[in-house]
């Protein structure tokens, strides 16, 4: 497991800037920087202008396996996991980069980004935690977002073997399949 390593109270301050204007939760600063909960709830209303969204953060694994949010949650933890390999970052960092990867390539598509970045967040950590993982597909070999207990051998992603309804109208969300 990756702890966040010992910065100054400006990188502290300049990450929780950056987390908030890509419209994190209050919970996920808290996690993810060493200010106080005092200081982050001003530094909040002061970036965003308003005050941060009340109640839990999502905790089920079940929206990442639904169909179309699977998809953005795989594009996600694949340019997360390429940033791994590649780029020495704390992990928050990384989720940042990852996060505003995955913005730029769905705004290249004229997709929505239905992953926010907390949920992106909670994604890295249901994987860290062996809640989820990503299994290949046996059709494409693409790399997917399931439940571990998968059976990995005959996996087939929801890209190869899409729903029924799966790219029908505006409610798809505009992705097209070819």
């Amino acid at each position: 497991m990756r702890t966040k390593s010992i910065l100054t109270e400006a990188k502290q301050i300049e990450r929780a800037v950056t987390l908030i204007n890509l419209g994190a939760r209050l919970q996920v600063l808290e996690s993810e920087t060493d200010l106080s909960y005092e200081r982050l709830l001003r530094l909040y209303k002061e970036v965003s202008g308003k005050s941060p969204s009340k109640g839990q953060l999502p905790f089920s694994t079940d929206w990442f396996m639904s169909w179309q949010p699977n998809i953005h949650a795989t594009l996600f933890m694949n340019i997360h996991e390429y940033l791994n390999k590649v780029a020495e970052m704390d992990e928050i960092d990384t989720v940042i980069k990852a996060y505003q990867l995955y913005q730029e390539h769905t705004q290249a598509q004229n997709l929505e980004p239905l992953l926010s970045v907390t949920r992106a967040w909670r994604l890295v950590k249901f994987v860290d935690n062996g809640m989820l993982t990503l299994t290949k597909c046996s059709k494409c070999q693409g790399h997917f977002v399931t439940h571990p207990h998968e059976v990995a051998k005959h996996y087939v992603c929801g890209l190869c073997n899409p729903p029924a309804r799966a790219g029908k109208g505006k409610a798809a969300g505009g992705l097209q399949m070819h």
